[in-house]
């Protein structure tokens, strides 16, 4: 039976999890359209959820003070992170502004699940953000639970689990409203918008970084 200290990690550790993860950003972003799309979404929840958890533990192993301690690795990584998540954000804006091929059902066109995974693949691991935050800051603040950051851990990967299954598995309520090509290329357009803003700020923060 957990003890009142192990209840306080987990809920903190749940807390911190889901304010980090529930902002969109590249991945929610992904997950939403697969799900509105019902197209692998099992696939890219389970991907993503993963991968969390995988995160979520390197950081309590300490990986993530392993990387504040090799500065120059950060404005690498920011500055690939930022021309990857640009690329998608262009992507997305192209979609957008082509009403052809938004919904799989009308166009017949669906991506295949090897692809889908890869991009899940690549939004997850190639995105600075995940280091920055998930490793980074959950890692630190697992850390300060002493004994308990194990729990505090668990807590964090919970939320991830919930929400990445919430939104991956949801999505498919808000289906009648992305009836209309219309409503998919504001999706599109805003997911195109969030990209840029995501790579520009990941730029500003390499910058930073030299």
């Amino acid at each position: 039976m957990l003890t009142t200290p192990a209840l306080v990690a987990v809920a903190s550790g749940l807390a911190l999890g889901l304010g980090l993860i529930v902002a969109i950003g590249a991945q929610n972003a992904f997950v939403l359209r697969q799900g509105l799309r019902l197209e692998h979404v099992a696939a890219v929840v389970a991907v993503c959820a993963i991968s969390d958890v995988l995160l979520i533990a390197a950081g309590v192993l300490g990986a993530g003070a392993a990387l504040t301690r090799v500065p120059w690795l950060i404005p690498v990584v920011c500055f690939s992170g930022a021309a990857f998540l640009l690329a998608y954000g262009l992507f997305a804006a192209r979609r957008a502004m082509r009403p052809g091929a938004l919904l799989p059902d009308a166009a017949g066109v669906r991506t295949g699940l090897m692809a889908t995974v890869g991009t899940c693949l690549a939004l997850t691991w190639l995105n600075p953000h995940v280091y920055l935050d998930t490793v980074v800051l959950l890692g630190s603040m697992a850390s300060t639970y002493g004994e308990h950051r194990w729990e505090f851990a668990a807590g964090a990967a919970v939320g991830s689990v919930v929400w990445f299954t919430g939104l991956g598995f949801g999505a498919r309520l808000l289906r009648p409203v992305f009836a209309r090509p219309a409503a998919w290329r504001v999706l599109d357009g805003v997911i195109a918008v969030v990209m840029t803003a995501l790579a520009v700020s990941l730029v500003v923060r390499g910058v930073g970084e030299l």
